[in-house]
């Protein structure tokens, strides 16, 4: 997808830098080894909540069909965005589009009609995304951003929403607008048999992430971490609506127990995309030239 350069020592390059770079807060985060599985994962957990995405995530069966796929596809995409060169981003927004164009129906829990390209449910899917990519950040890795740098993220928030079919004024440009947003959404989330049934497949993150091929026990220590450090950062409502219950204790658990191994993580971009090539292997040419240095080419 895209224009990808080499450079002399093979090093896949991008054409340039796109809609970011190298100075942004959004190459900062999304570059963080939390956004591969706790960012992506918590994002598509409470997204299942909304009833009208819900209603198009259970037509098109594919997600619980071919997880994996799916999951590659849309790290390929998020990626693209942050990081890949102009036209790649532009030639992904508009197939996204497209394919959202035929999500369309009836959703069978509320009677009322959904379309994957509606503003609200665009908005809804775009702000949980990149407030679990940041909350994640923060819980497992670095911390809290600086004033000026979160105030700079949710800006590039804005402009990453003008290729869907948001009004980048209707993004909040603050943490005290995200927090209002949500709470003014909450009365729209519902939590139906089919919402809890898919948040807690979700939760099964070998399934999504790590090939069949991996030996099961690998897969149950991946899958008990993961589905613990991420239901630690839901809010106790929301556990409720989605019948996700978790102890206090085994919060801090999870957090203590999964913060220093995304920290190691973060300290080997060798590391990183031996995992990346595990789990998203459409997201390597993307993202391997943002973590070894060299997203441009030298003569773009």
């Amino acid at each position: 997808m895209g224009v990808v350069r080499r450079s002399g020592r093979g090093t896949a390059q991008h054409a340039d830098y796109g809609f970011f770079g190298p100075e942004s807060v959004t190459w900062k985060v999304w570059s963080y080894p939390t956004s591969l599985a706790l960012g992506f994962l918590r994002a598509v957990v409470v997204e299942e909540l909304d009833p009208f995405l819900l209603a198009s995530v259970a037509q098109s069966g594919q997600v619980q069909a071919r997880p994996r796929l799916r999951y590659d596809r849309t790290m390929q995409y998020f990626a693209t965005v942050k990081f890949g060169d102009t036209a790649s981003v532009l030639a992904a927004a508009d197939t996204l589009m497209k394919i959202h164009a035929r999500a369309i129906g009836t959703d069978p829990v509320t009677g009322r009609p959904f379309d994957a390209n509606d503003p609200d449910s665009q908005l809804w899917i775009h702000l949980t995304a990149w407030h679990s990519i940041l909350y994640t950040y923060e819980v497992f890795g670095p911390g809290k951003l600086p004033a000026h740098e979160e105030e700079q993220y949710w800006e590039e928030c804005a402009r990453a929403a003008e290729f869907q079919t948001i009004d980048p004024a209707d993004v909040p440009r603050t943490r005290e607008g995200i927090r209002a947003y949500f709470e003014a959404y909450r009365p729209r989330l519902i939590a139906s048999e089919v919402a809890q049934g898919m948040m807690d497949f979700l939760l099964d993150a070998d399934a999504i992430v790590l090939p069949p091929e991996l030996p099961a026990p690998l897969r149950r220590l991946f899958t008990a971490a993961t589905r613990r450090a991420v239901i630690a950062t839901l809010p106790r409502w929301m556990r409720r609506l989605g019948g996700t219950p978790q102890p206090a204790v085994v919060d801090a658990l999870a957090v203590a127990v999964t913060r220093p191994v995304i920290r190691l993580l973060a300290a080997s971009t060798t590391l990183q995309l031996a995992l990346l090539k595990v789990a998203s292997p459409r997201t390597v040419p993307v993202l391997e030239p943002v973590l070894r240095g060299t997203p441009r080419s030298p003569r773009s």
